[in-house]
């Protein structure tokens, strides 16, 4: 199934957050003044959040020069590995035939809905069906 066929929850873009919006001014408040006191103890206990992910990202080898496409040493890709050889074959197994008497035939109700008939009353039954 092509993307272009899927509801707009399968797409991988516009995931950008939007402003927040709060229910009243109250709320807004609230929001404010607890974003305020976990800033402040973030601060009392000397945890500098956007300094401590700057010097991380800073402090990080480069992923530039570590990289490369060679084959690494021990690696053959030449080597071929053969399949197991169980010695067996699969063959066709025989039609399943009915031979009781039970079942008269089959009929179709609605659209492919098969059903056996088992007596000619149910046969007229399905015949007379709405479809």
């Amino acid at each position: 199934m092509s993307m272009h066929l899927l509801p707009p929850m399968y797409s991988t873009t516009g995931k950008k957050k939007g402003k927040k919006k709060f229910a009243s001014a109250e709320h807004a408040r609230k929001a404010r003044d607890l974003d305020e006191s976990w800033k402040e103890l973030q601060k009392k206990w000397g945890i500098e959040a956007e300094e401590k992910k700057r010097a991380r990202a800073l402090a990080a080898p480069s992923l530039s020069g570590n990289y490369s496409l060679k084959i690494p040493e021990g690696r053959n890709t030449t080597a071929h590995i053969k399949s197991v050889d169980t010695g067996g074959n699969a063959t066709l197994a025989p039609a399943k035939i009915y031979t009781g008497d039970q079942v008269l035939g089959v009929t179709v109700l609605h659209k492919s809905c098969l059903q056996p008939v088992f007596s000619k009353q149910d046969a007229i039954d399905a015949a007379r069906m709405r479809r």
